[in-house]
């Protein structure tokens, strides 16, 4: 087993520019797509350079499906899901130490996650037949019959009600709890594991979210790897057999999920904390992934505060004033409007000014748009850095994972640069300017002197 361990490990390592090296002789990213009977959707790029697969498989099941007065279970169903499996038919259970073991044995990997809106399957492995096959079974145990054991929850629940005690020693994080609440408000988006949430969550609770959530025919699977089609669709069968088979017609649709509303008012929170830097976050709901302007708030925001030294925040709060040592600016597109934020940390004495200054070029962006200068420096720099997008299987899967999720073009990679190219100062600012209301943004601000 020491072999499979050591070849494993080799194949990772040469990942990354084995891939690369195929890319750059496509003339595109080739995705096939098929809807198999059971109703999962299935992305394929087959990639044989090394003789490895990385799959995902995404549900309608993030943190966004959660109860409020359970948020939080969906993050600690998954997390539940990789402690063991239970006994089915002549199959013996597996805890998680045995779990564990079988998966180091094969040199692979099946890993689970929730997050706002998906639940997700992580597996990698070698495609030596006999590797593969082995994988795959232990992988649809996993997904198909994890043990969600009583005894083993009340012990995590201990352990989780511990880091979240832990967690709020911590002003980042005591800072990102506080915005999320003034930046989403009662949508589930703003949903916080607590102290109270985690004591009504019992595995029973995952069992039954489970069941209904994970179904073959909700599953959309990404695959990248040295498999064909045909290996790729009877894989995808066999990791999702030991669900319940469910029809997807007529099957009752999952219930809508209202939009994050847009804020009606600016607001600021001033929580004292001991600590030696302020933390400070300013935002509010910015767009779905679905907005059409998608390339240009991708640009903007670069120019913005998501370039690194090379932005506009940076050049105004760090360089020119020195109130900070990093600040930078996010959009979070999902299915729904996720937050735009402007994030920095600065001495408790100066909070006040820094978020001056970064509310003031804010207002400018959103008025005036970029220069000429900056969109193209933003332009060369996005397309100059596409190719790190996706020189290794991992970060391809990543993105085809999420052309599927968003039903994006399956050509939508080969377009990437071109939509960049397109952007234009006027695309900016018009897509700012309709995004953001910088008089409407919540400030969080964490240690700040009085």
């Amino acid at each position: 087993m020491n072999t499979i361990k050591n070849i494993a490990a080799a194949a990772g390592t040469i990942c990354a520019g084995g891939l690369f090296l195929i890319n750059s002789a496509w003339a595109g990213i080739p995705i096939q797509h098929w809807t198999q009977p059971s109703g999962a959707q299935v992305y394929l790029v087959p990639s044989p350079a090394i003789p490895m697969l990385d799959v995902q498989i995404d549900f309608d099941a993030g943190s966004r499906r959660d109860p409020a007065a359970q948020a939080g279970l969906a993050e600690l169903t998954a997390g539940m899901a990789s402690e063991g499996v239970r006994s089915v038919g002549s199959a013996p259970a597996l805890d998680e130490n045995v779990l564990g073991e079988a998966w180091a044995d094969l040199g692979a990997s099946l890993d689970s996650s929730a997050s706002s809106d998906r639940f997700s399957f992580s597996l990698r492995s070698l495609t030596y037949p006999d590797l593969l096959e082995k994988a795959t079974a232990l992988a649809a145990r996993q997904i198909g019959e994890p043990a969600f054991s009583d005894s083993l929850w009340q012990r995590e629940r201990q352990r989780v009600a511990a880091q979240l005690k832990e967690s709020a020693t911590r002003p980042a994080t005591v800072a990102g709890r506080a915005f999320a609440a003034a930046v989403y408000g009662t949508h589930p988006y703003g949903f916080e594991l607590t102290a109270d949430t985690l004591a009504r969550i019992n595995a029973s609770d995952m069992r039954a979210f489970y069941a209904r959530s994970i179904l073959p025919c909700r599953a959309t699977v990404s695959l990248v790897g040295a498999v064909d089609r045909a290996q790729a669709d009877a894989l995808v069968t066999r990791l999702l057999a030991r669900l319940p088979a469910t029809a997807c017609t007529p099957l009752t649709p999952l219930p809508a999920v209202a939009d994050v509303q847009p804020l009606t008012r600016s607001s600021e929170q001033h929580i004292p904390f001991d600590a030696a830097q302020a933390q400070v976050l300013i935002g509010q709901p910015g767009y779905p992934r679905s907005d059409p302007a998608f390339f240009a708030l991708l640009v903007g925001n670069h120019i913005l505060g998501g370039g690194g030294f090379g932005s506009r925040l940076t050049a105004e709060v760090r360089e020119k004033r020195g109130l900070s040592y990093s600040v930078y600016s996010s959009f979070a597109p999902a299915l729904h409007a996720g937050a735009f934020t402007i994030g920095l940390q600065t001495r408790p004495d100066q909070a006040k000014q820094a978020i001056q200054v970064a509310k003031d070029v804010l207002a400018r962006f959103v008025a005036d748009g970029p220069t000429a200068t900056e969109l193209q420096a933003a332009k060369d720099n996005l397309e100059g850095g596409f190719a790190l997008r996706i020189d290794s299987n991992r970060k391809l899967l990543g993105n085809v994972a999420n052309i599927a999720w968003n039903h994006l073009p399956l050509d939508y990679l080969d377009h990437w640069t071109a939509q960049i190219e397109r952007v234009t100062q006027a695309d900016i600012q018009a897509a700012f300017a309709r995004i953001l209301q910088p008089e409407k943004m919540a400030t969080v601000v964490v240690g700040e002197t009085p």
